[in-house]
Formats: structure tokens, sequence, C-alpha cells
């Protein structure tokens, strides 16, 4: 089994990044590759669900294949040499296990990724790799890269190291999302969408029932994480029946602050038992780390001393808190605009619906209380909601203002 069998419907895509990882081993062992055959920095975009991290992974894992040599000595049914990346190895294990010592990731657990974090992470990139093949750096959603930390990467993808690769991700080339200096140094491979009959062969492979995994499929929108949390997770599938609910039931201006007040309320307390564990060991750790509960002339010291390192946990973890909330907020959304586009297509005579066939009968009823126009008004005030919460408007004013403009008339 191939690491890029993780790859679900981006058969382009995977021709390009095994065609990349024989070019790559080939230079470990000393063959002559083609001018351009082996690039340094990578750009995965797609839309969210697409697999752009689990694309770098699958990169990254064919890098450092043990088996690579014994890989590159078979054909397969293409008659092709077969590439590395087989999944078995130590190294592959490893890599996607997140354990390999020479693959770095860098995941924002906040709002953004710092320049101290990038300068730490580029620095250790330029050592030789101490275990594996190559040294690689995984910097999954780079669109949250700040000014200082983008300058600080750009540095060293204009003169990397000669056994490095950095493997970026975002969600496309827009200097929005990734600026043009990076983009322009990048090799790009675009993502689609997976079809939802693919993902549900994958979550059947998961040991998943057939109808539940065919209804997880469609209702997740291209998603495969959240196909997979759909069908495994009861409250999951709860939460996103009450979003579905709420269009229907903003008659009056007082159903639209409670349907705002209650999807904020559901997504801050998501947030907070996603991380209200995590920010107790973390805690705990920290003061234990910092001497906490040690006696001697120190201790006292000690404990003065680390006021600056819990206070700034504390802010790591509530940036990771408000990134937590706005996405969950963000999934919610999601499901809105899925749900107007199902009344456009039922106002265009549609017998099928594309997302959720489960609430036909709500999306008859709002396709039967406003007109097309109205619909498409609806779907783009959902859509500005979602640009709104990532520009930082305060989630309450922007729900709020979002249930508002979805009222019925």
């Amino acid at each position: 089994m191939s690491v890029f069998d993780a790859l679900i419907g981006q058969r382009s895509a995977v021709t390009e990044l095994t065609r990349a990882a024989r070019a790559a081993a080939d230079v470990v062992a000393g063959r002559p590759v083609p001018t351009g055959a082996v690039t340094h920095a990578w750009l995965f975009t797609g839309p969210a669900g697409s697999g752009r991290s689990v694309a770098a992974r699958a990169l990254a894992a064919a890098l450092q294949c043990d088996r690579a040599e014994q890989l590159l000595a078979t054909r397969d049914g293409h008659g092709e040499r077969t590439a590395p990346g087989c999944g078995d190895c130590p190294a592959c294990h490893s890599v996607q296990a997140g354990a390999h010592p020479d693959v770095r990731s860098v995941v924002p657990e906040g709002l953004s990724i710092g320049v101290s974090e990038m300068r730490a992470v580029v620095a250790m990139s330029a050592r030789r790799p101490s275990m594996g093949r190559w040294q690689v750096v995984i910097i999954e959603d780079a669109d949250r890269l700040t000014e200082g930390a983008a300058n600080a990467l750009l540095k060293a993808i204009e003169e990397p190291p000669e056994r490095t690769v950095f493997l970026l991700c975002a969600p496309s080339t827009h200097p929005d999302d990734v600026i043009v200096t990076i983009r322009s140094r990048c090799r790009v491979v675009g993502l689609r969408i997976p079809p939802a009959d693919a993902i549900a062969e994958v979550l059947v492979a998961d040991g998943i029932d057939a109808a539940a995994a065919g209804w997880a499929a469609q209702a997740s929108q291209g998603h495969v994480g959240r196909a997979r949390r759909l069908a495994r997770d009861g409250e999951a599938r709860q939460r996103r029946a009450e979003v579905l609910a709420i269009p229907a039931q903003l008659t009056s201006l007082n159903a639209c602050f409670e349907a705002a007040d209650h999807l904020v309320q559901a997504a801050e307390a998501e947030a907070r038992a996603l991380t209200r564990d995590l920010d107790v060991s973390e805690s705990d750790e920290l003061k234990l780390a910092l001497g906490a509960g040690g006696t001697g002339k120190g201790a006292a010291a000690a404990a003065r001393g680390s006021a600056g390192a819990l206070k700034d946990l504390e802010k790591r973890q509530k940036s990771r808190a408000t990134r937590l909330q706005r996405d969950s907020l963000d999934r919610a959304l999601v499901d809105l605009a899925s749900f107007y586009r199902d009344v456009l297509l039922v106002q265009a005579g549609s017998p099928v619906l594309a997302a959720h066939p489960e609430v036909a009968s709500d999306v008859s009823v709002v396709a039967r209380s406003i007109d097309q126009a109205g619909a498409l008004v609806r779907l783009e005030q959902v859509l500005a909601c979602r640009e709104a919460i990532e520009l930082n408007v305060k989630p309450k004013i922007a729900v709020e203002a979002l249930t508002a403009a979805l009222r019925l008339p």
C-alpha cells in the first residue's frame, strides 16, 4: 500500500508527486535527473477537506522511504518505476505518525504562525538530515503566516539548503493566502474536492456501514475528515441537524437573535470541550517544570519568575480556543450555505437535493417563502459572515447580523 493511497480522488496530483519522489530518490543515490525535476518548495492548494496536509505528509513519507531503492528497481502497472512511499517501512510509519526526526510540522494552534516560531523552524531546517534522506518542513495553513513569519520563510526558500524541502499548504495561490514572492518560488499542486462515492469507499474500508458512509460522504460536501466525524460522532450529527433547522425557524426578529445566540454558544461550548483537559495538563506541566511545589531557598524566587511564562501560556491557550470557536462556527456556516444551495435547486425544479435530503421539508418551506433572488442574497450573506469572522469581527455581532438578514418574509 502506497502512502499516496490516502489522497482520495486526486489522480493527477498523485502522478505528479510520485514522479517527484522518484527524482528525489535519484538525487540521493547520485543519479542524474532532469533540470527542475526536484523542487525544494511545494505549495498544496485546494478547498478545506481536499487533502492538502495529507498530500504534504504523503510526499514527506515518500522522500524518507527506507525502501526507495528497492521500489525503484521494480515496475508498476504502467511500466514506470515504482515510486517510493511504501507505507510499510519504519520511515513511512514514523512520518505518518508525526514522529520522524527529520520531518517537522508547523501547525497553528492559535490564530497565526508567528515570526519567532518560523525563525526557529528555518534554523533547524538548515541542518543536515540526522536519520532520514531529507530535511522536510510541512507548514499547514500557510495562509496564517504573519508578515514577519512569511519573510523569514521566504529567505529560506530563496536559498534552500541542499537536502531540505518545504511543503506549504494553503487554500489558494491568492496573495491574501500566500504572498506572491513565496508563491513564485513554489511548485504548485492544486487539489480538488473528492467525489462523494470515493469518500464513501474510504469510510466503508474504515469499517463504517455502507448506508451511513454514503450519507456522511454526501453530507460532508467533499471533506473527508468531516465525513469521518459525522459517521462516528453522534454529537456532530446533532449539531449539524440543529444548524440545518435554523433557516425555516427565522420567522421573527426574536427568533433570529435566539438562533444567533445558539450558534455562538454551541461553538464556544465545543471549543471549551476540546481545550479544557489540554489547558489543565499544559498548565500543570509548565508549573512542574518551573519548580512548583518545590522547597528551599530558590523555590520562592522560581515561583515569582514563573508568572511571565504562565501568562504567555494562557495567551496561547486563549488564542487556540478562539481559533477552535471560529472553526466550529465556520462548519455551521458551510452547512447553512449548502442549505440555501439546496433551496436554489428546488426552485430550479431539481428532484434531488445536493447535500441535505433529510431536511427536504424545511428546504421546501424556505423555497416557497423566498424567490431565487432572495435565496442568492441569503447565500451571499452566509459567505460574507464567514469572511467577517475571519477578519476578526466579533462572532456574536457577525452571526446576529447574518440571522437577521436570513429572516423569512
